[in-house]
C-alpha cells in the first residue's frame, strides 16, 4: 500500500546559515617576575586569531612572591585570561570581576568578560559588558561586532545589524561583520541584501568558506539551487572537511532531481560526521525516491538512533514501511511521529500523521 502519492513526506532539510564568531581576546601586557634583580619567569608568545598563549615555567621563588603580595588588576586580568584560554569561563569571569573592581575603567577586562559571558550563554550580561567597553572606547569595532553577536543570539536581529554596521564603518574590510550581518538580514527575510553582504565578505576574503556556504544557503532559500551548488563547491574546495556544505549541496542536488549525486554528498557528510542524524535522514529520503525502500528504512533507523525524538524520521519511516506492506510498523512509527509533533506544537504535521494513520487503519 503506497501512501507517498497522497501524503507529503518531509523534504530534505538544510542547516541554517552559520555565524562567524571569531572573538579576539584582549591580551595581557608582557610581564616578568623579578627577584633580586634576576628575571625568573619567561613567556613564549604565540599569536593565533589575535590571541596569546602563554607558557610560563613554574618558579618556586615567584610562587612565594605571589603569596606575600596582593594581586593587582593586571594580575587578576592575566589569571582570567589564562583561565579563559583553557575554557574555564566562569573562573575567568570571577577574576575579571576583581580586575574591574580594582580598575573600574579597565576596558579590556570588560571586553574579555563579555566574551566569557557570551560563551556560557549569558548574552544579556555580555551586551552590558560590550556596551561598557564602547562607553570607554567608542571606536572599538570588535566590541560592536561581539555585541551584535549577542544581540543576534537573543533574537534582536535588527539591533545586531546596527552593531555590525558600526563595526563595518569603523573597519571597512571586516569580513566577519559582513558575513554576520548577512545572516541577520537573511533571518529577517531580506535575502538579496544578505547576498550582497556575503558578496562583500568574499570580496575581502576570497577564501572565506563560511561566506560561500552562507551565500549558498541563502541562494537555495531563494530557489537558485544551481547557484547554491556553485557556492557549496567553493566552500568545499577551500575547506574539504565541511559536512554541512556536503549535506546542503546534496539537498540542492536532490531538489534538482539528481538523487544519486545527492546520496554521494550525504555519504561524504556522514564519513566526516558519523553522528550526523540529518545526513542519514536526507539520504533516506533520496534512497526512497530511487525505490530503495529498505535502504531508506536503514537510514531512518540510524537517524532515530542518533536523535530519538526525530519526528520527521519516524514519519518518513512510517510511510516507507507502508510502501513495503508493513502496515503495523507504519502505524506504530506514525503514532510516535504524531506524539512528537504534538509535543513540539507542530499542528500541521501532527494532523498529517493522524490522517496517514486513519488511512492505514481502514
Amino acid at each position: 500500500m503506497t501512501l507517498n502519492n497522497n501524503i507529503m513526506s518531509m523534504s530534505p532539510l538544510i542547516p541554517a546559515n552559520t555565524r562567524d564568531h571569531a572573538p579576539r581576546l584582549q591580551k595581557p601586557s608582557p610581564w616578568f617576575a623579578v627577584l633580586s634583580g634576576v628575571v625568573t619567569t619567561s613567556f613564549i608568545f604565540t599569536y593565533a586569531l589575535g590571541a596569546v598563549a602563554y607558557n610560563a615555567p613554574a618558579s618556586k621563588h615567584s610562587s612565594t612572591l605571589l603569596l606575600v603580595q596582593s594581586l593587582s588588576a593586571e594580575d587578576y586580568f592575566r589569571q582570567a585570561f589564562n583561565k579563559q584560554q583553557s575554557g574555564d569561563n566562569r573562573g575567568a569571569i570571577a577574576d575579571y570581576d576583581q580586575a574591574i573592581r580594582l580598575r573600574p575603567n579597565y576596558a579590556d577586562a570588560y571586553y574579555n568578560r563579555g566574551l566569557s559571558k557570551a560563551a556560557i550563554g549569558d548574552d544579556q550580561g555580555a551586551i552590558t559588558d560590550f556596551t561598557q567597553v564602547l562607553q570607554l572606547q567608542p571606536n572599538d569595532a570588535e566590541a560592536y561586532y561581539n555585541r551584535g553577536n549577542s544581540k543576534s543570539d537573543l533574537g534582536n536581529k535588527q539591533g545586531a545589524i546596527e552593531d555590525y554596521t558600526e563595526a563595518i564603518r569603523l573597519r571597512p574590510n571586516y569580513a566577519a561583520a559582513f558575513n554576520n550581518r548577512g545572516n541577520a538580514k537573511a533571518d529577517l527575510g531580506d535575502n538579496r541584501a544578505a547576498i550582497n553582504d556575503f558578496d562583500q565578505a568574499i570580496r575581502i576574503n576570497p577564501n572565506y568558506a563560511l561566506a560561500y556556504y552562507n551565500r549558498g544557503t541563502t541562494k537555495a532559500a531563494m530557489g537558485d539551487r544551481r547557484g547554491a551548488i556553485a557556492d557549496y563547491d567553493q566552500a568545499i574546495r577551500i575547506q574539504p572537511n565541511y559536512p554541512d556544505a556536503y549535506l546542503n549541496r546534496g539537498a540542492a542536488k536532490s531538489a534538482l532531481g539528481d538523487k544519486r549525486g545527492a546520496i554521494a554528498d550525504y555519504d561524504q557528510a556522514i564519513r566526516q560526521r558519523p553522528d550526523y542524524a540529518l545526513a542519514y535522514y536526507n539520504r533516506g529520503n533520496a534512497k526512497d525516491s530511487l525505490g530503495d525502500k529498505r535502504g531508506a528504512i536503514a537510514d531512518y533507523d540510524q537517524a532515530i538512533r542518533l536523535q530519538p525524538d526525530y519526528a520527521n524520521a519516524y514519519y518518513n519511516r512510517g510511510l516507507t514501511k507502508a510502501d513495503i506492506g508493513d502496515r503495523r510498523g507504519a502505524i506504530a512509527d506514525l503514532r510516535v511521529a504524531a506524539r512528537f509533533y504534538q509535543q513540539q506544537g507542530n499542528t500541521e504535521w501532527y494532523n498529517r500523521a493522524m490522517d496517514a494513520i486513519n488511512k492505514l487503519s481502514r
